[in-house]
């Protein structure tokens, strides 16, 4: 495995010419019984306002997935849908699958405003799985909703014969191997979700803000071992879009422009569960060691981390993915809760993440890194005026990451 921080000089290739310039969402929530696109159109034109444009002014899209996706409710749209229902007039547009995690497209958009292909683009990711769960539970959204109907194909041919059917399944594998492994224990675990849930109660749109206690945690059902309730991430409806512009084309706008400082994108091994060279790591290090060569900041300069939360164990990889600990020493890093707190020394996951806030499948963090390197994080903003910020999505077979900067 490589090393999380390479040494060398780095070579940058957006060289700050890639900056975000506005965020938004739509409302987010269990089964708002609205359409995914209708949902999508929102988060959009909410990013495009607070980046003190119009739709005329946009002139690129982008998405993780696209719009064909069979499993129900896990996109509201594809570019195809926004370029038509904004009137955009794209010289760039994108939508994607087989990239690096829910990031992929943001990085590329990035590329194409820094290499002039856009100037302003659209970048979104929209949900309404609890809506489309709220029939047949959410096994029925699960590779196409199609269990029982034919020969499963693909990984599937491995997992469905054992039941094995969600990735709840599959990364609790992994997990077990690292307890083993490491001596991670469940009440280290759980301070993963104790964590969000603490900071969920000052998002005014986090789906559960009720306290939550470590013998709640303890006490609750399981779902796939060592993974209880409270270690899963909550389907929600809701969308989520950020503009990328090229810093030339931001002179004027409202909000002082983010820097991308770097993006991570590398895929070193395969892109499966349960076939890399070492079951205590995942894609979060691959796509951790590409950020670090491509900036000469490091972890120390980072200020808050929005890392993603999809199963509580992912969060702790992307700790150890991105150096911010070593490799085994995740559990002890979060063990009392204080030095991942909103006051502690790495606040994170600062809006209750995917684990209480809703699973926005990523670039929900995204968004909340912006809004607190902005001050706009109302009642959960962290202290102290947050300069970088570290935002990663995914980390089992694939993953992305970026690493965010006030500075111009």
């Amino acid at each position: 495995m490589a090393a999380p921080v390479p040494s060398g000089e780095p070579v940058n290739p957006l060289a700050g010419r890639a900056v975000i310039s506005g965020v938004g969402q739509s409302k987010v929530g269990r089964r708002l019984g609205r359409d995914g696109l209708e949902l999508t159109l929102d988060a959009c034109l909410r990013a495009i306002e607070h980046a003190g444009l119009t739709p005329a002014d946009i002139d690129g899209v982008a998405t993780y997935p696209g719009a064909t996706v069979p499993d129900p409710g896990f996109t509201g749209g594809g570019a195809y849908d926004v370029i038509g229902g904004l009137g955009i007039r794209a010289r760039w547009f994108l939508g994607a699958l087989e990239t690096a995690g829910q990031l992929g497209p943001l990085a590329d958009a990035c590329l194409a405003v820094a290499t002039g292909l856009a100037d302003h683009v659209v970048c979104f990711r929209s949900v309404w799985e609890s809506t489309a769960q709220q029939n047949r539970g959410r096994a029925g959204v699960l590779a196409g909703g199609s269990q029982g109907q034919g020969r499963a194909d693909g990984p599937y041919e491995w997992f469905a014969p054992f039941g094995a059917i969600s990735a709840a399944n599959w990364l609790s594998m992994m997990a077990q191997r690292y307890m083993y492994e490491y001596g991670l224990t469940r009440e280290q675990l759980a301070q993963v979700p104790l964590n969000a849930r603490r900071n969920a109660a000052l998002n005014p749109n986090a789906v559960y803000r009720t306290p939550l206690t470590l013998e709640d945690y303890l006490g609750s059902r399981m779902i796939s071992t060592p993974f209880c309730l409270y270690d899963c991430d909550v389907p929600c409806d809701g969308a989520t879009a950020v503009v990328i512009s090229r810093r030339d084309a931001t002179a004027g706008l409202p909000q002082a422009p983010l820097t991308v400082e770097s993006v991570g994108t590398g895929m070193y091994q395969r892109s499966t569960w349960d076939q890399r060279a070492d079951l205590t790591t995942m894609a979060a290090h691959d796509a951790a060691h590409t950020l670090w060569e491509r900036t000469s900041l490091r972890p120390a300069d980072v200020d808050i981390a929005e890392l993603y939360d999809g199963f509580s164990y992912l969060t702790l990889q992307w700790l150890e993915a991105l150096g911010f600990c070593e490799q085994g020493q995740a559990g002890h890093f979060v063990e009392d809760g204080e030095r991942i707190s909103r006051s502690g020394e790495l606040p994170l996951n600062t809006n209750g993440g995917q684990l209480s806030g809703g699973r926005l499948h990523g670039v929900g963090l995204l968004h909340e890194a912006c809004v607190q390197l902005w001050g706009q994080a109302g009642e959960r903003q962290v202290a102290g005026e947050p300069a970088v910020a570290a935002v990663a999505a995914g980390g089992g077979p694939v993953a992305g990451c970026m690493l965010l900067s006030r500075s111009g």
